[in-house]
């Protein structure tokens, strides 16, 4: 039996040390849509290394979902972090922009060509 190694991309934390067990955000109404801004009081706030990796992402606005993406956390961790943040008043949660008729259109015809 042959065994498969895994990509070495550095250290790996199981996500429920990142969120210390927990598995539900405190704000359950966060949407993987919404977009979260990083607020001037993050940047003298002490935070863990994965709070100051959104914080330093956020400066930028981008959605729960590319969160997770870009540092590489499953999305339920992403939402416990981000809605610690929100708490704290070290991020800003907002909704998503509308999407205009055409975009949506053309949401449509791509999942209709699928």
């Amino acid at each position: 039996m042959t065994r498969h190694a895994l990509p070495d991309d550095g250290p790996f934390i199981r996500p429920f040390l990142v969120t210390a067990g927990r598995t539900r955000p405190v704000q359950p109404t966060l949407r993987v849509d919404a977009l979260i801004s990083t607020l001037p009081a993050a940047g003298s706030a002490r935070l863990t290394f994965e709070a100051k990796r959104v914080a330093d992402l956020c400066r930028s606005p981008k959605s729960v979902a590319e969160v997770a993406t870009a540092i590489g956390v499953p999305l339920g961790v992403a939402r416990v972090l981000i809605a610690d943040l929100v708490a704290a008043g070290l991020v800003a949660c907002g909704p998503a922009p509308e999407l205009d008729l055409p975009a949506l259109e053309r949401i449509r015809e791509l999942v209709h060509a699928l």
